[in-house]
C-alpha cells in the first residue's frame, strides 16, 4: 500500500477543500466579502464579470457550505447583505496562500500557456 493511497475517495474530507477551490466564482466571492458585509449589487460591483445569476449560486453555494451567511432585513425594500462566517474567514488563509503563489510564480505559468499555444499553432 502507498503512502496516499485511498486519500482522496468519494467521502475525503480533502476532496471537499478542492471542490471549494475549483469553481471559480467561490475564491472571488470570499475574497470580495473579506473586508465586511455587501449587499449583492455592490458585491458583483466589486466583482466585475460576474451575472447576477451566477452570483446567486455561488452565493448559495456557499451559504450551503456554512462559509456564507445571509442577512435580510425587514426594511422597506427590504434589504439583503451577505458575509463571511466564522469558516468562510478561515477559508481566507489558504485562498491568500494561493493569491501569494499566484503572484510569485503566475508568470511561469503564463509563459508555459504561450509555449504550448505556440507549439500547437506550429505544429
Amino acid at each position: 500500500m502507498t503512502e496516499h493511497e485511498g486519500e482522496y475517495v468519494a467521502d475525503c474530507r480533502a476532496r471537499v477543500a478542492f471542490d471549494l477551490l475549483t469553481n471559480r466564482w467561490n475564491s472571488v466571492v470570499v475574497y470580495a466579502l473579506a473586508d465586511g458585509p455587501m449587499r449583492p449589487g455592490a458585491l458583483a460591483a466589486r466583482i466585475g464579470g460576474i451575472s447576477a445569476k451566477v452570483l446567486t449560486e455561488t452565493l448559495r453555494r456557499l451559504e450551503y457550505h456554512g462559509l456564507v451567511e445571509r442577512r435580510t432585513y425587514a426594511e422597506a425594500p427590504p434589504r439583503v447583505e451577505y458575509a463571511l462566517t466564522d469558516l468562510g474567514e478561515s477559508l481566507l488563509v489558504p485562498f491568500r496562500a494561493l493569491g501569494a503563489w499566484s503572484l510569485e510564480y503566475g508568470h511561469r505559468v503564463l509563459a508555459a500557456q504561450d509555449a504550448a499555444e505556440a507549439a500547437a499553432n506550429t505544429g
